[in-house]
């Protein structure tokens, strides 16, 4: 059974790595379960990428998800060097609290760029790759504000994420004759990532957030996370294709 989980032999592509947010604990997670991990990110954020490179052993990677070159650079440079790609790991994002009102067409776009065309570009460039293997594991990340909201307003936010749900249903049409899957982790609130840490000024908040959990907690970064992404990542999830896996304490039961 332990089998199954395995990612010996495997390569896996993990982009919003920089250390401080769920990327760089996907990760981790992928090269404890032996993956060979290439991780990525902004430029910017060289250092803590970096940091998540030292220890998962990977190599490293400077990718703007908004730009279409960009990505493909980053996806043939990983296929040649590695031979191949199995698994792509797509946990870039950005995050806008603000009224609708005050948000501007402009703030709108980038969040939109980030999170959602930037999912498909990387969607986009991984899929002809998988497919002439014959294998690949798509895991996009959303969130469990893709069929719902939240109490602080982000409208920018909850739009992309929810396209994304709807995206990763059609990479996985696409993909499934060719053998490869796509399936999407929605998180609730993990706490403590890059970003969520301004949840540590208001306490209150941060006490409905764990309240609206069936488990009466937060989700934890450094563990939560493992199961469903090796299950999406792995053999044990072959049959797993086109699916939102909410991975949120109950949240989206009620």
């Amino acid at each position: 059974m332990t089998a199954l989980f395995s990612l010996e032999g495997r390569t896996a592509l993990v982009v919003g790595a920089a250390e401080g947010g769920l990327g760089a604990y996907a990760a981790r997670a992928l090269a404890a379960a032996g993956a060979t991990v290439a991780v990525a990110d902004l430029e910017a954020r060289a250092d803590d990428l970096a940091a998540t490179a030292r220890e998962c052993g990977g190599s490293t990677h400077h990718v703007d998800v908004t730009d279409e070159a960009s990505v493909g650079a980053l996806v043939d440079a990983v296929a040649r060097e590695h031979g191949r790609i199995d698994v792509l790991v797509a946990c870039q994002g950005a995050m806008l609290r603000r009224e609708i009102g005050l948000t501007s067409p402009a703030e709108w776009q980038r969040v939109l760029d980030v999170n959602l065309t930037g999912t498909w570009l990387l969607d986009r460039a991984v899929l002809p790759v998988m497919s002439e293997q014959g294998y690949g594991r798509i895991v996009n990340v959303s969130t469990v504000y893709a069929e719902r909201v939240g109490p602080i307003p982000e409208s920018a936010y909850y739009a992309s994420k929810a396209g994304i749900a709807n995206l990763t249903r059609s990479v996985a049409q696409e993909g499934g004759p060719h053998g490869v899957t796509a399936n999407c982790l929605a998180p609730a609130v993990f706490y403590p990532t890059r970003m969520t840490a301004p949840l540590a000024d208001d306490p209150d908040r941060l006490e409905w957030f764990r309240a609206r959990t069936m488990l009466g907690r937060l989700g934890d970064p450094a563990t939560d996370l493992t199961g469903p992404l090796l299950l999406l990542a792995s053999d044990a999830g072959a049959y797993l294709t086109g699916q939102i896996l909410y991975v949120d304490g109950g949240w989206s039961a009620w």
